[in-house]
């Protein structure tokens, strides 16, 4: 019996199927995009965008992109060169966001495109510090009254100056406070605020405003104010028209003291006259009735001329000649036209007469003398007469012809 050998043979056939897919772009994007870049001053950017195509067959391109930005159109290189002279021009702005639109296009395929944005902002090292002006002079000079108004302006550098302190050498009243800029600064000085004590009847007043930005960076500008003693001058309108008032209440009271004294003088010159013209009358009659050629008509002239003679001291007992209100009813006169002639001569000239104090001083020292020199004059606070009345009598001619000074030859 035969063995045999049986050979076996594998017969099954390993076959290695790779099941992944392939992954393949099928959107186009930019690989290498970056959202935001910030920039210094007098440096340059160059960088390069790449999307997941061939490039030859895409357009770059920029929308809204600020002075000096540019991009290659062919290949997606962005460029930039931040010149000084840019922002010293204003065409650029430090600090300042600026938003650019960009995109890529395939030629061939118009729905082939993507559109995006990124951000740029440009700084400097260089600090460049904010600044207060204000709108005057650094010394003013002031009368007490008078308003000092100016606007305290800034001039912003890197970083704006947000909030404004003031500070003065002295308390202040009725001012309006300055917190930031364009804000003005009102302030008038009252007319007691120079004292006695200060030399050459000035005071000193100095201002600080200190403006800071939101890192407390600081600087401060000064305003010298000089304010001057200066006349109150509302005041001393009223003073003077109160003064005047004075016046003219006491001249009406001496026109009305003058009529009663020159009534008096009046009503004795014609008691007096009465008297005369009779005993002038009297006597006359006697005269003549002595030369009659009845003894009865002889007797009675000789009656009437004692009667003539008796008729002077009874004049004289009755009716004595007023020479002191005479003089009384003159000096009173005087006194009323020397007042009057004083108010025109120091009445008031233009809106602020400068010598309205030494007017004022002349009518009180006018009032005094003539006060003093009348003060036995009696004089009547209340009549029944008006000013028109008053000034009627003594202005008339009667009285002026009466009064008015005789010149002797």
């Amino acid at each position: 019996m035969a063995t045999g050998q049986i050979n076996s043979f594998d017969t099954l056939t390993k076959h290695v199927v790779d099941s992944f897919p392939l992954n393949t772009d099928t959107v186009l994007r930019i690989k290498n995009l970056n959202p935001y870049f910030s920039i210094h001053v007098d440096s340059s950017l160059s960088y390069n965008l790449e999307i997941n195509r061939d490039e030859t067959k895409y357009y770059w391109y920029l929308r809204n992109s600020p002075v000096g930005l540019k991009i290659n159109k062919d290949n997606g290189i962005l460029t930039f060169k931040a010149d000084k002279s840019y922002f010293l021009s204003g065409k650029l702005k430090y600090d300042n966001e600026y938003k650019v639109t960009m995109g890529v296009q395939n030629l061939d395929n118009p729905s082939d495109h993507i559109d995006t944005f990124f951000s740029i902002q440009f700084y400097n090292t260089e600090i460049i510090q904010s600044r207060i002006k204000p709108s005057v002079t650094s010394v003013l000079t002031v009368d007490e009254g008078d308003t000092v108004s100016f606007r305290i302006q800034c001039e912003n550098g890197n970083f704006p100056i947000e909030n404004i302190t003031f500070f003065a050498n002295t308390p202040l009243k009725n001012y309006t406070l300055v917190r930031k800029c364009d804000d003005d600064f009102v302030w008038t000085p009252p007319f007691d605020f120079v004292k006695d004590t200060d030399p050459g009847k000035e005071r000193i007043v100095n201002l600080s405003f200190v403006g800071a930005n939101r890192f407390m960076i600081k600087d401060t500008a000064t305003v010298k104010i000089i304010v001057r003693d200066a006349l109150n001058y509302p005041l001393a309108l009223q003073e003077y028209q109160l003064q005047a008032k004075y016046v003219n209440t006491y001249i009406l009271q001496l026109k009305y003291a003058f009529l009663q004294l020159d009534k008096n003088v009046k009503r004795t010159k014609t008691t007096r006259t009465t008297f005369d013209v009779t005993g002038s009358t009297s006597a006359l009659s006697g005269t003549v009735m002595t030369s009659s050629a009845s003894e009865g008509t002889v007797k009675a002239g000789k009656i009437m001329a004692g009667v003539g003679v008796s008729l002077v001291p009874i004049k004289e007992a009755v009716a004595p000649a007023k020479v002191f209100d005479q003089n009384q009813a003159s000096s009173v006169r005087s006194a009323i036209k020397r007042l009057d002639y004083m108010l025109k001569d120091n009445n008031l000239v233009g809106e602020r007469d400068a010598d309205i104090t030494k007017k004022t001083n002349k009518l009180k020292e006018e009032l005094k003398q003539a006060q003093i020199q009348l003060i036995d004059v009696p004089v009547e606070f209340t009549n029944d007469m008006t000013e028109e009345e008053l000034n009627e009598y003594f202005n008339s001619p009667k009285v002026q012809k009466k009064y008015r000074t005789s010149r002797k030859k």
